[in-house]
């Protein structure tokens, strides 16, 4: 039984892959659309979107996921 305690205090969790997210992907996983995110964004009640580019913009995934585990634990 001390064995199966210990084995499971020594296990790390899997690391969350970090990546940057496109605009698509921020509107399936928050069910918000362009206008919605970036007036959230103008009042710093969202992650800020990252130029990634001459003309493209993408989000920390990391951010975004704290960002709606932040939601989900306010309706709970």
């Amino acid at each position: 039984m001390q064995a199966q305690a210990s084995a499971a205090l020594t296990t790390s969790p899997t690391p969350v892959e970090r990546y940057i997210m496109r605009r698509d992907e921020v509107e399936r996983r928050t069910g918000f659309k362009r206008a919605h995110i970036y007036n959230l964004m103008k009042e710093g009640k969202f992650p800020k979107a990252k130029r990634i580019g001459m003309r493209a913009v993408g989000w920390d995934s990391l951010e975004i996921d704290q960002w709606v585990a932040d939601r989900l634990a306010q309706q709970g």
